[in-house]
């Protein structure tokens, strides 16, 4: 007798930015094999708003970790984790599926009721997380996350493998934009988690005169003291520069989604430029893009430059955007 099929999926795939974003292919590939599916999904309370993007997610379950484990001993904390505790246990679950292959994501997902599905102890990134699925799958090692995440979805719920483009399937909220900007502009994702991923102001401040040589705006984000400092040292060396107020992520998707191109270090935004089918280049100066770099979808287009021990130069840069047939 056939086994029934599934109605219901929780995901977790709980961070960090770019690890979310690189899950959303798997839902449109769910979707395609089973259209009724119910889809929710566990995601760290900071990167909430991505899955909402995405029409086909139900329910997005936000939880805490990085905030609870600064506060293990607060009443608040275990207060906190009693409500999203009691949020994951409310349905009952075809599958449990999750993506991430950490400690801390097959515990969260321990506590769904549902059949556990993940990687072996050969594939997680962590093997010990493992121990907690029922189902265990073989994901080779050495793919790009997007990839071995469809693999992972692809294996758990018995469909074959996509070959296709992926699809993200989000688009930016519907929102006017938090100030007023040039009708051209390219977007700098100047700031990211690592020193060692950065790349030099004097690029930036070259790339900017680069730029405004051809009437294009270079509009700079931040999120902390730190790169509101850097983005304002560019912007002095630079005639045609916004700095742009601290944005929340809905708010930043809505200025990504409305510039030419996007040039950005190694940060999850630059991802979800991707994500939005936005033209975007991006700068590895310390980690290498073959793993976890920029990964087109359908109708996007994306360039990964430089790797470990590397300096892509302005020149570079403005050559890639040039390819990107959108500067």
């Amino acid at each position: 007798m056939p086994s029934p099929t599934p109605r219901r999926l929780l995901i977790v795939k709980t961070s960090s930015l770019g690890d979310v974003i690189h899950n959303l292919p798997i839902i449109a590939d769910i979707r395609a094999h089973f259209p009724d599916m119910e889809i929710d999904w566990v995601v760290e309370e900071g990167f909430a708003d991505i899955p909402k993007l995405h029409p086909a997610v139900n329910t997005v379950i936000p939880v805490a970790m990085r905030r609870w484990r600064k506060a293990v001993f607060s009443k608040l904390t275990w207060a906190e984790i009693a409500v999203s505790k009691y949020k994951i246990k409310a349905k009952s679950y075809d599958l449990v599926l999750d993506t991430q292959g950490l400690l801390k994501s097959a515990v969260i997902g321990r506590f769904a009721r549902g059949a556990k599905h993940g990687q072996d102890k050969n594939s997680a990134r962590e093997p010990l997380a493992a121990c907690f699925y029922q189902h265990k799958h073989n994901v080779p090692q050495g793919e790009h996350a997007v990839v071995r995440n469809r693999q992972l979805a692809a294996l758990a719920l018995g469909y074959p493998v996509p070959i296709m483009p992926p699809d993200y399937g989000i688009q930016a909220a519907k929102a006017k934009l938090p100030t007023k900007f040039p009708a051209a502009y390219i977007v700098g994702l100047h700031g990211t988690s690592r020193a060692s991923k950065l790349w030099p102001a004097q690029n930036w401040v070259a790339l900017g005169q680069s730029l405004s040589e051809q009437k294009l705006a270079l509009l700079l984000p931040w999120g902390n003291d730190a790169e509101h400092a850097r983005a304002v040292a560019i912007a002095a060396g630079v005639p045609q520069v916004v700095v742009l107020p601290r944005l929340g992520l809905n708010a930043l998707a809505v200025v990504i989604s409305k510039a030419k191109a996007v040039v950005g270090v190694d940060t999850g935004l630059a991802h979800l430029a991707v994500a939005l089918k936005v033209p975007t280049v991006a700068i590895y100066t310390d980690t290498d893009p073959s793993l976890t770099g920029l990964y087109p979808g359908l109708n996007s287009a994306a360039i990964n430059l430089g790797g470990r021990s590397q300096m892509p130069t302005p020149a570079t840069v403005i050559e890639a955007l040039n390819k990107t047939n959108r500067v």
